[in-house]
């Protein structure tokens, strides 16, 4: 059993704890397009196939010979596509089925092979098509956060540090900033992606072989972009230090995930939160015991599953730590591919929460209104407008917050006369020079406004609409960029195998039906 097993990684995405109260089951989702079956066996019979196209031309195998094991082969692949076929996953466990098909002489394909390089053909190929889906539906869940940021770009929300409500913030600003981090898992992404996207094929074991291979034109074939240079590197390092790039990825990925549900849950403690989940559709679930209860189901799970890749991701850390370069323990592509197929599935859960948010633009406002979340701008408005030293007119906004909590005081009700006993209260202790609070009383109320913070932000990066317009913009230049790139590595390989679909066909014998994939 492999360890992504072993850790259950795959129960429902509602799933709750065994202890947690039962939640309904999840409303179905619509089907989609699933990819071509690249498994392993499927690697390598593309290994076998390109191996006889190339050998034969470059007159390393028998022209005599390569029409009969290219039609064994053929019968070998077609039968292995029907219901409860064999698809073996090992070259020594691939070899006997290809000789009962195509006769012993097929063996004569294995001229300067070795399994060493034969898998790590097929890991880097299919981690690279995991990678992809990853990246696709990184760029899917960031699509969904571009769109609400663009719908709540002058929504104004507490932000909060410490877990206490700290400034008033646009919700479109907020969710901005988790774009960019997704942007830059993207990023990290492709850039790995450009290190696994290199064919092991031809190295053998440790040094090559003394069959004069052509590694360009089998990496070719298969989809890559380049082959690894290095042969002792292609089965022996490289093998063992991609699944470990790939997993600390999935980790920051699975971090971002983690960071958004937990703000959200925060509100769950609440008893009228400003945000929350839409009932019921797998999203929520009822308690047996209590019936005020909406359990936020969907967030746990979530949750739940990115701990996992957390898990998984770091794992590939521990388990490649102190090994030999010989060693197969943390090449197997089990547990590597987990990693990549658990990020997928959170980053999907992911956006089936931003698709369930229900936000209260009303309640919001109270909570900032009733929390002092503007306060600081008096200080700042002070400095600016007033040239008073910042941490004075700090002090003074934390006078007016402390005797506005202790006689329960929201900000637009504060006492004017009171703001000003304080301000002068305040030179006096700080031994400042000065006379009477220079705001008057409009100005001080609208500094105090949320929504006059929002807007009025003057730096680049803040919420205010010029600045909001520009980043919208450019997120969405990086969302149809990336979306581009993971569309144009899809199709250079699928390009490359039916290229060898169509090589490989043209050396089997003329009564033999062409290879269907």
């Amino acid at each position: 059993m492999t360890a992504c097993a072993q850790a259950g990684l795959s129960p429902p995405a509602n799933a709750q704890p065994a202890n947690a109260e039962p939640a309904p089951a999840a409303a179905p989702r619509p089907a989609q397009a699933q990819p071509p079956r690249r498994d392993d066996f499927f690697w390598l019979g593309e290994i076998n196939k390109a191996t006889a196209v190339i050998n034969t031309e470059q007159g390393l195998l028998d022209r005599a010979l390569a029409p009969r094991i290219a039609a064994g082969l053929d019968r070998m692949l077609k039968a292995a596509e029907q219901p409860g076929a064999r698809r073996p996953t090992l070259v020594i466990t691939f070899e006997p089925i290809l000789i009962e098909a195509a006769g012993v002489e097929a063996t004569l394909l294995h001229a300067g092979r070795s399994s060493q390089d034969m898998l790590s053909t097929v890991r880097a190929a299919m981690l690279r098509d995991e990678l992809l889906n990853t990246a696709a539906q990184l760029n899917r869940t960031t699509a969904t956060l571009v769109k609400l940021a663009t719908e709540h770009a002058a929504t104004p929300v507490p932000n909060y540090t410490n877990g206490v409500a700290a400034q008033p913030n646009s919700y479109g600003h907020y969710l901005l900033g988790h774009v960019a981090g997704l942007l830059r898992d993207a990023e990290r992404l492709r850039q790995a992606y450009a290190r696994l996207d290199r064919s092991p094929m031809g190295t053998t074991v440790l040094n090559g072989t003394s069959w004069p291979l052509n590694r360009d034109r089998m990496a070719s074939y298969l989809g890559f972009a380049a082959t690894v240079d290095n042969a002792y590197d292609a089965a022996q390092i490289s093998a063992v230090e991609m699944p470990v790039e790939i997993g600390g990825i999935a980790t920051g990925i699975a971090l971002h995930t983690g960071a958004f549900i937990e703000d959200v849950m925060q509100q769950y403690s609440q008893s009228r939160p400003w945000i929350l989940l839409r009932e019921g559709d797998g999203n929520t679930y009822v308690s047996s015991a209590m019936p005020q209860k909406r359990n936020p189901g969907l967030l746990n799970s979530t949750r739940a599953q990115a701990s996992m890749v957390i898990t998984l991701g770091m794992g590939r850390t521990i388990q490649a730590h102190n090994l030999p370069p010989g060693m197969s323990d943390a090449k197997g592509v089990a547990d590597n591919a987990a990693v990549l197929s658990g990020t997928t599935r959170i980053l999907r859960d992911w956006d089936r929460i931003l698709g369930a948010l229900v936000i209260d633009p009303a309640r919001a406002m109270e909570e900032l209104n009733s929390d002092w979340t503007a306060s600081q701008e008096l200080a700042d408005v002070l400095m600016r407008q007033y040239a008073l030293p910042f941490r004075v007119g700090h002090h003074f906004a934390s006078e007016v917050v402390d005797f506005a909590k202790l006689h329960d005081i929201r900000p637009s009700d504060f006492p004017y006369a009171e703001a000003q006993r304080i301000y002068a209260q305040t030179l006096a202790e700080m031994k400042v020079d000065g006379g009477a609070l220079p705001m008057s009383e409009a100005e001080f109320r609208a500094t105090l406004d949320p929504v006059a913070i929002i807007r009025d932000r003057a730096t680049a990066g803040g919420p205010q609409p010029a600045e909001m317009t520009r980043m919208l913009e450019e997120a969405r230049t990086a969302v149809a960029g990336q979306e581009s790139w993971v569309k144009e590595r899809r199709d250079t390989i699928n390009t490359a195998l039916a290229r060898l679909d169509t090589d490989f066909n043209r050396m089997l014998p003329a009564e033999q039906p062409p290879a269907a994939r």
